[in-house]
C-alpha cells in the first residue's frame, strides 16, 4: 500500500482506490478513482493511475515502471466506434510495463510485454506472451497478438518471439516483484529514519 507521505490515494466519484497490502506503491504516485491493484504489484516513482471516467485494474505481478501514466476512455457519446461502455484499462497478471509508456483504454492480456516509452491507445489490445517494442505507438483498433513483436510508430508486425524471449520476460516479472519489496523496505526505512 501507499508506504511514504508522498503517495496520492484519491477517491473520486464515491470509488476508491482498492491495493493489495503486498504491493509496493512508490513515493510520486497518484492512484485516483476506480483502481485495484493485485498482490506484488510494483508501481514504480512518479506514476499516474487515473480512473476518473472508466475503471482501471492492474493484476497480480505486474510492474508499472517510472513515470508511467495509465487512463481510461469514458464512456460512449454518440461518436463512431465508440462503445457504449467505454474502454476502461485492464492490465493481466505478469505484465511488464516500461518507464514512461502511456497506457489508455486498453486490454493488457496476463504476461503482456509494453516497452520503455510506448503507447497504448483506446480500443487496442496486446495479448499474453505479446511485446509492444520501446517506443512504439498501438493505434485504435490494433491488437498485437499472441507471441508477437509490434513496433514502429504506428506499430506494426515485426515478427514472432523466441522462446528465450519469452523466458527472459518471466525472469523480467520476477525480477520486479522482488526488487518491488526491497523498495518497499528501503522506502519504509527511510521514514523510520526521517
Amino acid at each position: 500500500m501507499a508506504d511514504h507521505p508522498d503517495v496520492s490515494i484519491i477517491p473520486l466519484g464515491g470509488k476508491s482506490p482498492i491495493i493489495h497490502p503486498s504491493a509496493f506503491i512508490a513515493p510520486g504516485c497518484r492512484i485516483i478513482g476506480d483502481v485495484e491493484i493485485g498482490e506484488d504489484v510494483s508501481i514504480w516513482y512518479n506514476c499516474v493511475i487515473r480512473a476518473d471516467v472508466n475503471h482501471i485494474r492492474i493484476g497480480a505481478r505486474t510492474n508499472v515502471q517510472d513515470g508511467t501514466i495509465i487512463h481510461c476512455d469514458s464512456p460512449g457519446d454518440g461518436r463512431p466506434g465508440h462503445p457504449t461502455e467505454g474502454w476502461p484499462t485492464i492490465i493481466g497478471d505478469d505484465v511488464l510495463i516500461g518507464h514512461l509508456a502511456m497506457i489508455h483504454g486498453c486490454v493488457l492480456h496476463d504476461r503482456a510485454f509494453v516497452g520503455l516509452g510506448a503507447i497504448v491507445m483506446s480500443g487496442t489490445m496486446v495479448e499474453s506472451d505479446a511485446m509492444l517494442a520501446a517506443g512504439a505507438l498501438l493505434s485504435s483498433g490494433k491488437t498485437v497478438a499472441h507471441r508477437q513483436l509490434w513496433a514502429g510508430r504506428p506499430a506494426k508486425y515485426m515478427r514472432d518471439l523466441s522462446d528465450e524471449a519469452l523466458i527472459d520476460m518471466r525472469e523480467g516479472v520476477d525480477h520486479y516483484v522482488h526488487n518491488g519489496k526491497a523498495h518497499k523496505g528501503a522506502v519504509k526505512a527511510a521514514l523510520g529514519d526521517a
